[in-house]
């Protein structure tokens, strides 16, 4: 969409919010210590993740992908004082690192910290969440999307991750990983019981409002 992304990219990141010293932690070790550090939200994609999340004050919010938390933490900043934020993921080597971060939050009280198959985690966590945060296996998208929107009140968001794929959804020739990104997509475009667009920053975010 524009000629010099990583330009446009630190404009964006120098016209929002600020990370507080935590979340420039999260990204600094990231960088440092994962073999895949991308998968990281980064900090205009977390400016977004909060703002969503402020917009709705929820009371309930599910995460499925912790990775190293840092969307997480970006989630959390408009909870409900009494709200809670569960967060799946399945790498268990991250766990005591990841632990870690949410403990020294101000959410630490908060967040609920699932190590596991989401799922098998999903149907184990009770009640509605007024927002959904999907960014795991993208094979399985389309399947917690399908367990989670009878879940979902009407108001509540669904936001998914990674839906324009690098750029691959308009390659003429897409590979099987690509075809499973452009079924997710058409068939959310299809779904009559949300409300939904693509904002195309990073990797592309879908949003579904519940009608």
């Amino acid at each position: 969409m524009f000629q010099n992304e990583e330009r446009v990219s630190g404009y964006l990141e120098g016209t929002c919010g600020e990370e507080n010293s935590l979340l420039r932690t999260i990204n600094r070790e990231t960088y440092l210590k994962e073999t895949m550090p991308h998968m990281l939200s980064g900090h205009y994609q977390g400016r977004v993740l909060s703002m969503i999340s402020k917009m709705l004050s929820p009371k309930k919010i599910l995460e499925i992908g912790t990775f190293t938390g840092y969307a997480t933490l970006c989630l959390a900043e408009g909870l409900k004082e009494d709200g809670i934020l569960h967060t799946i993921d399945i790498n268990e080597e991250q766990e005591e690192r990841v632990s870690g971060y949410f403990q020294r939050s101000a959410y630490a009280a908060q967040i609920k910290y699932h190590i596991g198959d989401a799922f098998e985690v999903i149907p184990a966590i009770a009640g509605e969440f007024d927002l959904v945060f999907i960014d795991a296996d993208k094979k399985r998208n389309l399947v917690y999307y399908e367990m989670l929107i009878d879940r979902i009140p009407s108001g509540g968001v669904i936001l998914i991750d990674n839906v324009l794929w690098k750029g691959k959804v308009f390659e003429e020739n897409p590979d099987n990983q690509t075809k499973q990104v452009l079924e997710l997509n058409a068939t959310l475009a299809k779904d009559n019981r949300v409300e939904k667009l693509i904002l195309p920053i990073r990797d592309g975010l879908f949003v579904l409002r519940k009608k």
